[in-house]
């Protein structure tokens, strides 16, 4: 499609998971979100943003109703976006309760975590069925669930499980010694299906712009302070 023409819009989305994604009614926000603020606002077109769960935007990226976003790479995907720019990686982590610590995967096996439905953070977690894995819509529930005791470890970047954490009420002192089990890649990615493909070489250019102006990481330090 060409730059001249105003028809079609830009649809953005953005993972619904604090603090990336944060929905609001009035003011939706997040690190991430704010980062796709900025790069729309530079194409200098009409852009429809979004806060979805993970499944969601995968199958809209499939289908081409979404076509831009930030999320980790997923195998099920390659065929379907174009990988525009990398973020920094981001360490993703197993943490129980303060008094449960974790030292290797193998301890994990015949206990319960909490996974966040349509995410992928260790695939050697994700291949051991006697790992056992309780699937939730966020990081909220799953924070509820280590509370009460119906699952025994959490799994995601730890940065996002102490903001759910927050969310519901607890200090960082609610989690014991988190146990690195991946570093994963966050991607500006765009949807093959897009009519905005043209629009690839730009986005990456105003990307390198705002990593350079250190605008992700002041984002990345006014959501997690």
């Amino acid at each position: 499609m060409a730059f001249g023409q105003t028809a079609a819009v830009v649809q953005v989305r953005t993972i619904g998971v604090s603090p990336y994604g944060i929905e609001s009614t009035d003011n939706p926000s997040g690190i991430y979100y704010e980062l796709a603020e900025m790069l729309a606002h530079d194409l200098d077109y009409k852009v429809e943003h979004y806060i979805y769960p993970y499944a969601r935007i995968i199958h809209e990226l499939k289908s081409g109703q979404t076509d831009l976003t930030i999320m980790f790479k997923y195998k099920e995907l390659e065929e379907y976006v174009v990988y525009i720019a990398p973020l920094p990686a981001i360490k993703n982590v197993v943490v129980g309760l303060k008094n449960q610590n974790y030292s290797s995967i193998a301890e994990l096996q015949g206990k319960t975590i909490a996974y966040l439905r349509g995410a992928k953070f260790s695939d050697v977690i994700d291949n051991d069925n006697n790992i056992k894995k309780a699937y939730t819509q966020n990081f909220k529930k799953a924070v509820e669930m280590l509370a009460a005791g119906r699952v025994d470890a959490l799994i995601g970047p730890y940065e996002a499980l102490l903001s759910a954490a927050k969310e519901v009420g607890f200090s960082s002192k609610f989690f014991g010694k988190p146990l690195v089990v991946s570093e994963r890649v966050p991607w500006l990615q765009m949807s093959k299906m897009s009519q905005h493909k043209a629009f690839i070489n730009k986005l990456y250019k105003s990307f390198e712009k705002i990593i350079q102006s250190k605008k992700l990481e002041k984002l990345r330090i006014k959501y997690t302070s």
